[in-house]
């Protein structure tokens, strides 16, 4: 299996046709179609649904896809970062980080980095925390941000100076939105909208005072705009952290839960992972501005 091959599978899963893969290849449509055949016999597996008009994805081929892009991706990375001059502080840095309000600070630091050295660039992706890790652990990511427990036998960390705090996301007209201040007990028996990674989380049910299994958990997200759409709908009480919504302009409020809650928020790497020289200067600039600057816990 040869990397360009890969890159060749690609291009057709992206336009869904041989012809138009061939050309943006620049090869011929007959070499092409050897190429992908060459590579289903490789496997024993059929990758492609070759059509009339179309050529889709088998479920192997959709798998094979997830695969070939992180190999791709990673073969790029390498080569990108063998040809920067080995004094020279340029290359992309690859961050993936759970929504908070604290990310704000990690984009200061970054925009001072590239004002510095114009040759760095930051690609940052949004994601909840099973995927992030998923992506760090397989080398995508250089740095992720992550809430709660790290793992300190895989990751390398740098506990972060801000603060999070769980909110209640409702609309105006929701029955406990005329109250102040929420209390864990008046969620039990409400419609709760939770951030797919809560589910595994003990901490967050200790808090609550119910298990997961006792609460009317009656939907789920990854991203805040998409509970946001959810509790506009009325779909129930959405669990989120209080910066991530202005409610300005809506029919939602946000309310304070008592007992408060807080998470703490951390940029983790793997131990022993070979950085850049940039990822390097990052967490170097990260660090002096969080020694720098006065812890903000609100």
């Amino acid at each position: 299996m040869e990397l360009r091959v890969l890159k060749y599978f690609l291009a057709v899963a992206r336009e869904q046709n041989i012809s138009r893969a061939a050309e943006y290849l620049h090869l011929t449509q007959p070499t092409l179609s050897r190429q992908l055949k060459d590579l289903e016999t490789e496997f024993g597996k059929q990758l492609l649904i070759r059509g009339k008009r179309k050529v889709t994805l088998t479920d192997d081929g959709a798998v094979f896809r997830k695969m070939a892009e992180e190999i791709v991706s990673l073969a790029n990375r390498a080569e990108n970062e063998m040809k920067n001059p080995s004094q020279t502080i340029a290359g992309d840095i690859y961050i993936g980080t759970g929504e908070s309000n604290a990310v704000r600070n990690i984009i200061h630091v970054a925009g001072n980095i590239q004002k510095k050295y114009p040759g760095v660039h930051f690609h940052v992706t949004s994601g909840d925390t099973a995927d992030l890790i998923d992506r760090l652990d397989k080398g995508l990511f250089n740095f992720c941000i992550l809430y709660g427990v790290i793992d300190q036998s895989k990751y390398e960390f740098l506990e972060l100076p801000y603060r999070e705090k769980w909110g209640v996301l409702m609309r105006c007209d929701a029955e406990l939105a005329e109250k102040e201040i929420i209390e864990t007990s008046d969620l039990w028996d409400k419609s709760l909208i939770v951030s797919r990674q809560v589910l595994t989380a003990p901490s967050f049910f200790k808090w609550i005072g119910k298990t997961k299994d006792q609460l009317n958990i009656t939907n789920t997200y990854n991203l805040i705009y998409n509970a946001k759409l959810m509790a506009e709908a009325g779909m129930g009480y959405v669990i989120t952290l209080e910066k991530l919504v202005n409610t300005k302009g809506t029919p939602l409020c946000l309310k304070p839960i008592h007992p408060e809650s807080t998470l703490k928020l951390y940029i983790v790497w793997k131990k022993y992972q070979v950085q850049s020289r940039a990822a390097r200067q990052f967490i170097e600039d990260l660090t002096k501005h969080i020694n720098t600057n006065t812890p903000n816990y609100s």
